[in-house]
Protein backbone atom coordinates (compact mmCIF):
# COMPACT_ATOMS: atom_id res chain seq x y z
CA UNK A 1 0.00 0.00 0.00
CA UNK A 2 1.26 3.55 -1.04
CA UNK A 3 -0.46 6.04 0.81
CA UNK A 4 -0.58 6.84 1.01
CA UNK A 5 -1.83 31.00 3.54
CA UNK A 6 -2.01 33.78 2.34
CA UNK A 7 -5.25 33.38 -0.12
CA UNK A 8 -5.99 35.58 -4.05
CA UNK A 9 -9.12 36.49 -1.98
CA UNK A 10 -9.45 39.86 -2.40
CA UNK A 11 -12.40 41.70 -3.38
CA UNK A 12 -12.22 41.93 -6.82
CA UNK A 13 -11.01 38.25 -7.28
CA UNK A 14 -14.09 36.61 -4.65
CA UNK A 15 -16.70 37.37 -6.70
CA UNK A 16 -15.52 34.71 -9.31
CA UNK A 17 -16.06 31.61 -7.99
CA UNK A 18 -19.51 32.76 -6.18
CA UNK A 19 -20.72 33.39 -9.55
CA UNK A 20 -20.03 29.16 -10.53
CA UNK A 21 -22.75 27.49 -8.29
CA UNK A 22 -25.55 29.37 -10.35
CA UNK A 23 -23.70 28.08 -13.82
CA UNK A 24 -23.30 24.90 -12.48
CA UNK A 25 -27.06 24.31 -11.67
CA UNK A 26 -28.03 25.54 -15.37
CA UNK A 27 -26.10 22.17 -16.60
CA UNK A 28 -25.87 18.80 -15.73
CA UNK A 29 -22.76 17.78 -13.52
CA UNK A 30 -20.12 16.20 -15.54
CA UNK A 31 -18.78 12.90 -14.09
CA UNK A 32 -15.21 13.08 -13.07
CA UNK A 33 -13.57 9.66 -11.53
CA UNK A 34 -10.66 10.21 -9.22
CA UNK A 35 -8.55 7.22 -8.19
CA UNK A 36 -7.17 7.58 -4.85
CA UNK A 37 -4.09 5.21 -3.74
CA UNK A 38 -5.60 3.26 -0.60
CA UNK A 39 -8.24 0.67 0.15
CA UNK A 40 -10.32 2.31 2.39
CA UNK A 41 -11.79 6.23 2.63
CA UNK A 42 -11.05 6.29 6.21
CA UNK A 43 -11.11 10.06 7.81
CA UNK A 44 -7.17 10.08 6.95
CA UNK A 45 -8.37 11.98 3.50
CA UNK A 46 -10.58 14.94 4.70
CA UNK A 47 -9.13 16.79 1.13
CA UNK A 48 -11.13 14.19 -0.91
CA UNK A 49 -13.67 13.34 1.25
CA UNK A 50 -15.30 16.51 2.29
CA UNK A 51 -15.93 18.52 -0.94
CA UNK A 52 -18.21 15.50 -1.59
CA UNK A 53 -20.06 16.03 2.00
CA UNK A 54 -19.92 19.88 1.71
CA UNK A 55 -21.10 20.17 -1.86
CA UNK A 56 -18.02 21.73 -3.33
CA UNK A 57 -17.25 19.74 -6.64
CA UNK A 58 -20.99 20.10 -7.20
CA UNK A 59 -20.90 24.48 -7.11
CA UNK A 60 -17.99 23.31 -9.19
CA UNK A 61 -19.95 21.58 -11.72
CA UNK A 62 -18.97 18.47 -10.93
CA UNK A 63 -20.43 15.03 -10.01
CA UNK A 64 -17.00 13.21 -8.28
CA UNK A 65 -16.71 9.66 -7.62
CA UNK A 66 -13.46 8.50 -5.50
CA UNK A 67 -12.59 5.46 -6.44
CA UNK A 68 -10.11 3.57 -4.18
CA UNK A 69 -7.78 1.78 -6.44
CA UNK A 70 -4.96 0.27 -3.76
CA UNK A 71 -1.43 1.35 -4.56
CA UNK A 72 -0.13 4.81 -6.49
CA UNK A 73 0.61 2.25 -9.32
CA UNK A 74 -2.91 1.61 -9.69
CA UNK A 75 -4.04 4.98 -9.90
CA UNK A 76 -1.41 5.81 -12.58
CA UNK A 77 -2.77 2.70 -14.44
CA UNK A 78 -6.59 3.56 -14.07
CA UNK A 79 -5.80 7.64 -15.78
CA UNK A 80 -3.72 5.88 -18.29
CA UNK A 81 -5.96 3.22 -19.00
CA UNK A 82 -8.82 6.21 -18.82
CA UNK A 83 -11.09 4.88 -16.51
CA UNK A 84 -10.21 8.33 -14.08
CA UNK A 85 -9.51 11.90 -14.96
CA UNK A 86 -7.30 11.96 -11.87
CA UNK A 87 -4.98 10.07 -8.88
CA UNK A 88 -4.09 10.68 -5.91
CA UNK A 89 -0.90 9.38 -6.05
CA UNK A 90 2.77 9.35 -4.05
CA UNK A 91 4.86 12.06 -5.86
CA UNK A 92 7.84 9.13 -6.63
CA UNK A 93 5.25 7.23 -8.51
CA UNK A 94 4.91 10.61 -11.39
CA UNK A 95 8.55 11.20 -11.25
CA UNK A 96 8.91 7.57 -12.33
CA UNK A 97 5.98 7.53 -14.71
CA UNK A 98 7.70 10.25 -16.44
CA UNK A 99 11.81 9.46 -16.07
CA UNK A 100 11.08 5.44 -16.85
CA UNK A 101 8.26 5.25 -18.88
CA UNK A 102 7.58 8.41 -20.67
CA UNK A 103 4.15 8.83 -19.68
CA UNK A 104 2.58 12.45 -19.67
CA UNK A 105 1.38 12.55 -16.06
CA UNK A 106 0.95 15.63 -14.27
CA UNK A 107 1.27 17.84 -11.30
CA UNK A 108 -1.86 18.96 -10.59
CA UNK A 109 -1.82 19.75 -6.68
CA UNK A 110 0.82 19.07 -3.87
CA UNK A 111 -1.16 17.96 -0.98
CA UNK A 112 1.14 16.11 1.49
CA UNK A 113 4.89 15.83 2.06
CA UNK A 114 7.09 12.39 2.99
CA UNK A 115 5.80 11.75 6.52
CA UNK A 116 6.90 8.34 7.39
CA UNK A 117 8.66 7.50 10.79
CA UNK A 118 10.61 4.86 12.63
CA UNK A 119 7.99 3.53 15.61
CA UNK A 120 10.00 2.56 18.42
CA UNK A 121 9.38 1.97 21.97
CA UNK A 122 8.62 5.48 23.49
CA UNK A 123 10.61 4.07 27.11
CA UNK A 124 13.05 1.67 25.57
CA UNK A 125 16.47 2.39 24.60
CA UNK A 126 16.77 3.48 20.64
CA UNK A 127 16.58 7.05 20.54
CA UNK A 128 18.54 7.65 17.50
CA UNK A 129 19.09 6.07 14.13
CA UNK A 130 22.72 4.75 15.25
CA UNK A 131 20.85 2.62 17.70
CA UNK A 132 19.28 0.63 15.07
CA UNK A 133 22.17 -1.12 14.34
CA UNK A 134 21.72 -4.69 14.57
CA UNK A 135 17.96 -4.01 14.97
CA UNK A 136 14.90 -6.05 13.33
CA UNK A 137 12.00 -3.49 11.77
CA UNK A 138 9.12 -4.29 10.62
CA UNK A 139 7.69 -2.57 7.14
CA UNK A 140 4.35 -2.87 5.47
CA UNK A 141 6.58 -4.59 2.54
CA UNK A 142 9.56 -5.16 1.07
CA UNK A 143 9.01 -2.63 -1.71
CA UNK A 144 7.39 0.01 0.52
CA UNK A 145 8.25 3.32 -0.53
CA UNK A 146 9.74 4.47 2.78
CA UNK A 147 12.20 1.98 2.44
CA UNK A 148 14.78 4.27 0.14
CA UNK A 149 14.18 7.03 3.16
CA UNK A 150 15.36 4.62 5.82
CA UNK A 151 18.33 3.55 3.70
CA UNK A 152 19.66 7.13 3.02
CA UNK A 153 19.20 7.98 6.66
CA UNK A 154 21.11 5.01 8.15
CA UNK A 155 24.10 5.76 5.88
CA UNK A 156 24.22 9.20 7.20
CA UNK A 157 24.27 8.06 10.80
CA UNK A 158 27.12 5.68 9.45
CA UNK A 159 25.21 2.24 9.08
CA UNK A 160 25.59 0.02 6.21
CA UNK A 161 21.71 -0.63 5.65
CA UNK A 162 22.83 -4.34 3.60
CA UNK A 163 24.28 -5.01 7.47
CA UNK A 164 23.53 -3.21 10.03
CA UNK A 165 19.77 -3.81 9.98
CA UNK A 166 17.03 -6.27 9.13
CA UNK A 167 13.66 -5.97 7.61
CA UNK A 168 10.33 -7.91 7.61
CA UNK A 169 7.20 -7.19 6.10
CA UNK A 170 4.59 -7.36 8.33
CA UNK A 171 1.72 -5.44 6.26
CA UNK A 172 -1.16 -3.78 8.65
CA UNK A 173 -3.21 -3.96 11.13
CA UNK A 174 -2.67 -6.39 14.01
CA UNK A 175 0.77 -7.80 12.96
CA UNK A 176 2.97 -4.70 13.08
CA UNK A 177 1.41 -3.87 16.77
CA UNK A 178 1.80 -7.55 17.95
CA UNK A 179 5.57 -7.44 16.60
CA UNK A 180 6.95 -4.38 18.30
CA UNK A 181 5.09 -5.67 21.09
CA UNK A 182 6.72 -9.14 21.30
CA UNK A 183 10.00 -7.79 20.88
CA UNK A 184 9.92 -10.02 17.27
CA UNK A 185 10.94 -6.02 15.57
CA UNK A 186 12.50 -3.32 17.16
CA UNK A 187 11.25 -0.41 14.89
CA UNK A 188 7.98 0.00 12.44
CA UNK A 189 9.02 2.11 9.36
CA UNK A 190 5.24 3.35 8.59
CA UNK A 191 3.84 6.74 7.15
CA UNK A 192 1.71 8.77 9.33
CA UNK A 193 -1.48 7.66 9.53
CA UNK A 194 -0.56 3.84 10.10
CA UNK A 195 1.55 4.75 12.75
CA UNK A 196 -1.21 7.24 14.54
CA UNK A 197 -3.25 4.08 14.23
CA UNK A 198 -0.64 1.68 16.19
CA UNK A 199 -0.89 3.90 18.47
CA UNK A 200 -4.46 3.67 18.37
CA UNK A 201 -4.31 0.25 19.49
CA UNK A 202 -2.00 1.03 22.51
CA UNK A 203 1.50 1.37 21.29
CA UNK A 204 3.42 4.35 22.95
CA UNK A 205 6.13 5.29 20.45
CA UNK A 206 8.98 7.13 19.98
CA UNK A 207 9.28 8.66 16.31
CA UNK A 208 13.06 8.70 14.39
CA UNK A 209 12.66 10.97 11.16
CA UNK A 210 15.23 11.81 8.82
CA UNK A 211 16.32 15.75 9.23
CA UNK A 212 15.28 16.04 5.73
CA UNK A 213 12.11 13.57 5.11
CA UNK A 214 9.23 16.38 5.40
CA UNK A 215 11.30 18.55 2.75
CA UNK A 216 10.02 16.22 -0.03
CA UNK A 217 6.83 16.26 -2.11
CA UNK A 218 4.65 13.52 -1.56
CA UNK A 219 0.81 12.88 -2.05
CA UNK A 220 0.10 14.65 -5.03
CA UNK A 221 -3.03 15.51 -7.37
CA UNK A 222 -2.14 13.92 -10.93
CA UNK A 223 -3.93 13.98 -13.88
CA UNK A 224 -2.81 13.06 -17.76
CA UNK A 225 -1.67 16.34 -19.42
CA UNK A 226 -4.21 15.34 -22.69
CA UNK A 227 -7.01 15.83 -20.24
CA UNK A 228 -5.44 19.30 -18.81
CA UNK A 229 -5.26 20.19 -22.16
CA UNK A 230 -8.84 19.53 -22.91
CA UNK A 231 -10.40 20.61 -20.00
CA UNK A 232 -8.57 23.14 -17.62
CA UNK A 233 -11.65 23.98 -15.87
CA UNK A 234 -12.23 21.23 -14.69
CA UNK A 235 -8.33 20.91 -13.28
CA UNK A 236 -8.84 23.71 -11.46
CA UNK A 237 -12.69 22.99 -10.50
CA UNK A 238 -11.27 19.41 -8.82
CA UNK A 239 -8.27 21.53 -7.42
CA UNK A 240 -10.08 24.44 -5.51
CA UNK A 241 -12.73 21.75 -4.36
CA UNK A 242 -9.96 20.17 -2.49
CA UNK A 243 -8.03 23.57 -1.39
CA UNK A 244 -11.18 24.63 0.07
CA UNK A 245 -11.85 21.08 1.82
CA UNK A 246 -8.26 21.34 3.55
CA UNK A 247 -9.26 24.79 4.93
CA UNK A 248 -11.98 23.61 6.48
CA UNK A 249 -10.43 21.02 8.12
CA UNK A 250 -7.65 23.01 9.41
CA UNK A 251 -10.23 25.45 10.78
CA UNK A 252 -12.22 22.78 12.38
CA UNK A 253 -10.85 19.00 12.88
CA UNK A 254 -13.42 17.29 14.97
CA UNK A 255 -16.32 18.86 12.44
CA UNK A 256 -14.53 17.20 9.44
CA UNK A 257 -14.27 13.65 11.63
CA UNK A 258 -17.96 14.03 12.34
CA UNK A 259 -19.14 15.14 8.86
CA UNK A 260 -17.12 12.02 7.76
CA UNK A 261 -18.61 9.71 10.06
CA UNK A 262 -22.24 10.93 9.13
CA UNK A 263 -21.22 10.43 5.38
CA UNK A 264 -19.08 7.21 5.56
CA UNK A 265 -20.64 5.41 8.43
CA UNK A 266 -19.06 2.15 7.34
CA UNK A 267 -15.74 4.07 8.27
CA UNK A 268 -16.43 4.33 12.06
CA UNK A 269 -14.00 2.39 14.01
CA UNK A 270 -15.89 -0.24 16.61
CA UNK A 271 -14.32 -1.54 19.87
CA UNK A 272 -14.21 1.42 22.25
CA UNK A 273 -16.82 3.89 24.13
CA UNK A 274 -17.71 7.51 21.33
CA UNK A 275 -14.93 9.41 22.86
CA UNK A 276 -12.57 6.97 22.86
CA UNK A 277 -13.45 6.26 19.25
CA UNK A 278 -13.22 10.29 18.35
CA UNK A 279 -9.77 10.22 20.02
CA UNK A 280 -8.88 7.20 17.69
CA UNK A 281 -10.02 9.40 14.80
CA UNK A 282 -8.77 12.66 15.56
CA UNK A 283 -5.53 11.05 15.99
CA UNK A 284 -5.60 9.36 12.37
CA UNK A 285 -6.34 12.67 10.74
CA UNK A 286 -4.30 14.78 12.08
CA UNK A 287 -1.14 13.02 10.79
CA UNK A 288 -2.52 13.59 8.05
CA UNK A 289 -3.87 17.68 8.32
CA UNK A 290 0.11 17.90 9.12
CA UNK A 291 0.83 16.66 6.61
CA UNK A 292 -1.19 18.85 4.12
CA UNK A 293 0.25 22.04 6.70
CA UNK A 294 4.09 21.23 6.04
CA UNK A 295 3.19 20.73 2.08
CA UNK A 296 1.56 24.03 2.24
CA UNK A 297 4.76 25.68 4.09
CA UNK A 298 7.00 23.54 2.06
CA UNK A 299 5.50 25.10 -1.16
CA UNK A 300 5.43 28.74 -0.89
CA UNK A 301 2.99 29.08 2.28
CA UNK A 302 0.86 31.40 -0.03
CA UNK A 303 -1.29 29.11 -2.23
CA UNK A 304 -3.18 25.99 -1.14
CA UNK A 305 -2.27 23.12 -3.41
CA UNK A 306 0.73 25.13 -4.97
CA UNK A 307 3.34 22.46 -5.96
CA UNK A 308 6.84 24.45 -5.98
CA UNK A 309 9.47 23.08 -8.95
CA UNK A 310 12.16 22.97 -6.12
CA UNK A 311 10.62 21.12 -4.08
CA UNK A 312 10.02 18.59 -6.67
CA UNK A 313 13.12 18.95 -8.10
CA UNK A 314 14.84 18.14 -4.84
CA UNK A 315 12.75 14.59 -4.77
CA UNK A 316 14.18 13.75 -8.49
CA UNK A 317 17.73 14.14 -7.23
CA UNK A 318 16.90 11.71 -4.25
CA UNK A 319 15.58 9.17 -6.58
CA UNK A 320 18.59 9.61 -8.76
CA UNK A 321 20.89 8.99 -5.74
CA UNK A 322 19.01 6.14 -4.31
CA UNK A 323 18.63 4.49 -8.12
CA UNK A 324 14.90 4.46 -8.25
CA UNK A 325 15.49 6.27 -11.30
CA UNK A 326 17.79 6.26 -13.80
CA UNK A 327 17.57 9.29 -15.80
CA UNK A 328 16.72 12.98 -14.87
CA UNK A 329 13.27 14.68 -15.58
CA UNK A 330 12.72 18.49 -14.28
CA UNK A 331 10.07 19.17 -12.04
CA UNK A 332 8.51 22.01 -14.51
CA UNK A 333 8.33 19.30 -17.18
CA UNK A 334 5.68 17.62 -14.77
CA UNK A 335 3.77 20.64 -14.11
CA UNK A 336 0.20 21.21 -15.43
CA UNK A 337 0.59 24.08 -17.90
CA UNK A 338 -2.68 26.26 -17.20
CA UNK A 339 -2.10 30.03 -16.89
CA UNK A 340 -2.29 31.47 -13.57
CA UNK A 341 -3.58 27.91 -12.05
CA UNK A 342 -2.10 28.10 -8.50
CA UNK A 343 -3.87 31.50 -8.23
CA UNK A 344 -7.47 30.31 -9.74
CA UNK A 345 -7.70 27.46 -7.29
CA UNK A 346 -7.29 29.81 -4.60
CA UNK A 347 -9.85 31.70 -5.85
CA UNK A 348 -12.12 31.75 -3.04
CA UNK A 349 -13.30 33.35 0.05
CA UNK A 350 -11.46 31.72 2.86
CA UNK A 351 -12.73 33.11 5.59
CA UNK A 352 -16.19 32.33 4.31
CA UNK A 353 -14.91 28.48 4.57
CA UNK A 354 -13.01 28.90 8.13
CA UNK A 355 -17.19 30.34 9.46
CA UNK A 356 -18.39 27.40 7.95
CA UNK A 357 -16.13 24.97 9.68
CA UNK A 358 -16.09 26.64 12.98
CA UNK A 359 -20.41 26.40 12.83
CA UNK A 360 -19.89 22.67 11.94
CA UNK A 361 -22.01 23.62 8.50
CA UNK A 362 -22.17 21.32 5.87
Amino acid sequence: MDRRSLLLSGLSLAGLPLARPALAQTRPLQKVRIAVSTTVLNVGYPMLTLPLTLGYWKEEGYDVELMPVGASLQSIQQMVGGNAEFGEVNASVIVQANAKNDLPVRIAMGNGVIDWSVGVNADGPITSAKDLKGKTIGVFSLATGGIAYLNSYLRSNGLDPAKDVEMIPLGLGAPPVEALRSGRVQGLLYWASAIASFENAGLKLRKLVGDDWRQYPDYTLAVMQGTAEKNPDMVVGIARGMAKATVYALANPDCARQLHWDRYPATKPSGADAATLARWDLNTQQAQLDSLKDAFALNGGKLWGNADPAAYDRLVRFMLETKQIDKPVTAASMMVRIPDYFEKINRFDTATVQAAAAACKS
